[in-house]
């Protein structure tokens, strides 16, 4: 028997649902990330010690700068999805871009933007 190539045009279609749900949950995450970040409402230490006030907007730089990065990520998350949802109507999805075996459909489901096999991922 040969081995199977390609995903059939059912099981592109279950990663495609699978992929537009993690988008949802990503995009969802997203805007909770770019709003705390856009947060720029007091905490009111303005009554309190100069020290004190020095620490809170510290925390809060430090705060802003790690939401800033958690959206830069789940920003490139989204993409990657894309570009997964894009392979499908291409009919190249599963394929490893460096083997150019079918990637394994349990693999898929985890990770669905994966573009290389775990041999591959090995490999590196």
């Amino acid at each position: 028997m040969a081995e199977k190539t390609t995903y059939t045009k059912n099981e592109l279609e279950e990663f495609k649902k699978i992929i537009l749900a993690k988008i949802e949950s990503a995009q969802d995450d997203l805007n909770v990330l770019r709003s705390a970040t856009a947060n720029d409402s007091d905490n009111g230490t303005e009554d309190t010690s100069p020290t004190f006030k020095q620490f809170e907007e510290g925390s809060s730089t430090l705060s802003k700068e790690e939401n800033i990065k958690l959206a830069e990520r789940q920003a490139k998350f989204i993409r990657n999805l894309s570009g997964a949802l894009i392979r499908i109507e291409n009919k190249t999805y599963g394929i490893c871009r460096v083997t150019g075996k079918l990637i394994g459909k349990e693999r898929l489901t985890l990770v669905p933007h994966a573009t290389l096999s775990m041999e591959a991922k090995n490999a590196q």
